[in-house]
Order: structure tokens, then sequence, then C-alpha cells
């Protein structure tokens, strides 16, 4: 009958209806919520029966349509271990479920976010603001490889930096190339300090007394001045073709050799074309034994290390070492490229993870959870981890958040529409009420 179907037809419309109001009243209550992906209502018609000649009343039924792709604004903020993803992914995240031993147990369900407000809790892990923990590759600290084949909770442990002994130093510089006159120039010599570090982390300075004995040829005695033997040795510098006897360039080294009236325990490379020219000592600064350090010097025959050209003047161009005191946690800090750095105060740091993002084939058909996150499914397709800035998998930005993608203007213009199809439908059923009860009437 067509009054019953008018009837069930109209309640359909306030059912579809009443979900796209409480979608609405979503949408509206997240506005503000970081990360979440608005939900739009889709109406979909059924049918009873609809021929040529025939047509009842069938049915509406409202769809949620999940824009999961569509970008919310991405907004800059004063934390900085914010993250925002501009474009395509997920950070892969995990919701705690207990805690053994002191240490947090996690659903193994992997879930997928785009609030990107994470800080550090108190055990350490990065969290967002609904609680759930960032995963990411770990890194092996000493080769700085990622490795790609699991994710985990990033853990920041707020550790020392071990200090690491010194042995390596490169040094570059010129030495004044003024004519000897006897044996040695008048006064004293050309003095310049090293700063390098032993096992434990202590600071110590090596001083190398550079003193021009001929034309193009130096001698540069070490001495480790707090060290058991301060006397470490010296070296002999030869500088260009003549002096050196092998084809190098006027002003670059042409060979080495340990001075015979203090060899100490300096030993020097031999010549070898584009090689390095090193002198290697031992010092002894008590902290169990002797302690050898490297002097590059540079390439022989090369110009950027320690050369001889005009000047009257010492001129230092470059020194490093390798060597690193001990140091306290001072802070942890993403990059743009996903790496997890921890800051010590030291001025060293360390890359302990790497934030992939996630992208699937049809994210809109991922399955929402608390917590503004989500869950794969077969419509959404097989996650896939991808580094920042690769394979179309966006873009980090750091110290920002994203936004809702929420419209409040549009929002409440679809509430208008839906409280107006609401009534209508409310009309059509109390229409449809009173011509039954007319009906009914027709037969008293």
């Amino acid at each position: 009958m067509s009054l019953l179907g008018a009837m069930n037809t109209a309640i359909s419309g306030l059912t579809a209806q009443s979900a796209a109001f409480g979608n609405i009243s979503d949408n509206v209550a997240n506005s503000q919520t970081t990360g979440y992906k608005e939900v739009e209502t889709s109406f979909v018609d059924y049918l009873t029966t609809s021929t040529a000649a025939v047509n009842d009343p069938g049915a509406v039924v409202a769809q949620p349509a999940y824009l999961n792709n569509v970008q919310g604004t991405i907004t800059q903020v004063t934390n900085p271990l914010a993250m925002a993803i501009a474009g395509q992914g997920f950070f892969a995240v995990s919701q705690q479920t207990g805690e053994l031993n002191g240490v947090p147990t996690f659903n193994p369900q992997q879930f997928y976010s785009r609030a990107g407000d994470f800080q550090l809790n108190a055990a350490g892990y990065m969290v967002n603001s609904a609680g759930e923990f960032l995963n990411g590759w770990s890194v092996d600290p000493s080769t700085g490889i990622v490795n790609q084949n699991s994710l985990a909770p990033i853990h920041v442990t707020q550790t020392v930096y071990n200090p690491v002994q010194t042995t390596a130093v490169t040094l570059s510089a010129n030495l004044p190339a003024t004519p000897a006159t006897g044996t040695a120039i008048p006064g004293s010599p050309i003095s310049s300090d090293i700063t390098v570090y032993d096992a434990l982390g202590t600071q110590h300075t090596i001083t190398l007394n550079w003193v021009q004995t001929a034309q193009d040829t130096w001698s540069v005695q070490i001495n480790a001045q707090d060290a058991a033997t301060p006397d470490c040795g010296t070296a002999d510098v030869d500088f260009g073709p003549t002096t050196s006897g092998n084809p190098v360039p006027s002003g670059t080294i042409g060979n080495l050799t340990t001075d015979a009236t203090d060899p100490g325990s300096v030993v020097v490379s031999p010549y070898a074309a584009n090689t390095a020219a090193t002198v290697t000592f031992n010092v002894d600064y008590g902290t169990g034994t002797p302690q050898p350090i490297t002097l590059n010097l540079g390439d022989f025959g090369g110009t950027s290390g320690v050369t001889q050209y005009a000047g009257s003047q010492y001129n230092l161009e470059g020194l490093t070492q390798n060597g690193v005191p001990p140091g306290s946690f001072a802070g942890v800090t993403p990059q743009a490229n996903g790496n997890i750095v921890v800051n010590y105060n030291n001025g060293q740091t360390r890359t302990i993870g790497q934030v992939p993002l996630i992208t699937f084939n049809d994210p809109n058909a991922l399955q929402r959870q608390d917590g503004q996150s989500f869950t794969a499914t077969i419509g959404s397709g097989t996650p896939l981890a991808e580094q920042a800035s690769t394979n179309g998998a966006g873009n980090l930005v750091i110290g920002s958040v994203e936004s809702s993608n929420v419209d409040i203007a549009t929002e409440f213009s679809n509430l208008i529409v839906a409280q107006q199809a609401y009534s209508a439908n409310a009309k059509m059923v109390t229409t449809a009420q009173q011509m039954l009860e007319t009906t009914v009437d027709m037969k008293q």
C-alpha cells in the first residue's frame, strides 16, 4: 500500500537525516582536534518496485564518506617535537595496553594517525595528545644504518654521551717561507696548540713547536705538557721537490722523516703521491695504556693540509680532532627527513631513530579508531612505510601540527539542510498518518 510505503520511506529519511546530523555534530565537536579527519554523509536510494508502469516508495540510507586524504591546515606551534605531514602519509603509532616490570606493553594491532603533537612522556617515549606512541625505525648509533625491517615505539633515553679518546688530528696551516739563516731561524719556534681528550674524556693540550732548520725544511717537536713523558718526539718535514727529492709542487709536503736526535715515539708515513702525510705518536695520560694519536698534515703534494708559502706569520686554516668529552642529555630534535636526534651538552648529537610515513592505496577506506587514529582494512590496501619526502609519502614539517580538516561554515550549512530535510520527512510521516486515519474512518 502506497500510504504505508510512503510512511516507511519518510521514516527512513528521518533515520538518514539523523545519521547526517550525527556526522555533522562529530565534525563540529572535533573542529579543533589535531589531525581529525572530517566525515561527510552520502545518501543511497533503495528501491522496492520501479517499472515503466509502477513505482513504489523505497527507502534512503545514510552512509559515511570519509575524507582522510584531505589536508588540514598546517599551523606552526611552540612545541619543538611536533610534526605535521604535508601531503599523503600517516604516522605509525601504538596504543599502550599495560605495563610489565616498568616497561609499557602495546596492542599488537598497528595504528595510524595524522595527530603529530608529540611530546616526551615520563618514561621517555614520544606520545601525541591521544596518548599514542610514535613508532619508527631503529638506527645503529655507530654506523648510522637505518633498520627498515620493523617498527617500534621510539624511546629517548637520557643517558650520557660516553667520552671518546682522541686518535686522529687533522691540521691545515701555512708556514712562512722565510729563508733560513744558518741552521735555524733565530728566536723562539712557532708554536700551535691542539686540544685532545683521553679515554676518560679529560681535556689536554698538545703543543706543536715548528722550527725552520734549513731552506724548505722544518722540524715539528710534539710536546704533551701533562703527559707522563711530555716530549713525544720530533719529525722533520721537507717541502717542495728540491729538498724532498720527490715530484711535488713547491710549497707542499714532499717527505717526512723521524728526527734522529729526538725520535721519541714518532712514526711517519713514507712518501707516496697523493697519500696522507701523517705523524703518529704516543701520549701517556695515566689511563692504562699509551694513547696513539695520528697527526694528518694533508696529502703529499697536496695544498689542503700544511704548506709553506710566502708570508711572515704562521696561518692556521683548520684544525679538527675526533675526541669527545662526556656529555649529558640536552634535548631531542626531529628533522625533516624523519631522523630523531638526541642532543648533548658537549655539542655532540646521536640519531636514535627515523620516523617513516605510511601510505595506502585508498586512505579513505581506513577504519576509524579512538584518538583520531585508524587501522588498515582490505579496502585501504597494504600499508607501505616510506622515508619522508620519497615516493609520494609527503613531507614532514617540524614544529607544526595539522589542524582538523573540518570547515565550520560548511558544517553549519549542512546542519541547516539536514534540519530542513528532517522536518520535511517528519511532515511526510504525520501527513501519511492522517491519510491512513482518514482511510480507516471510511469503514465506519
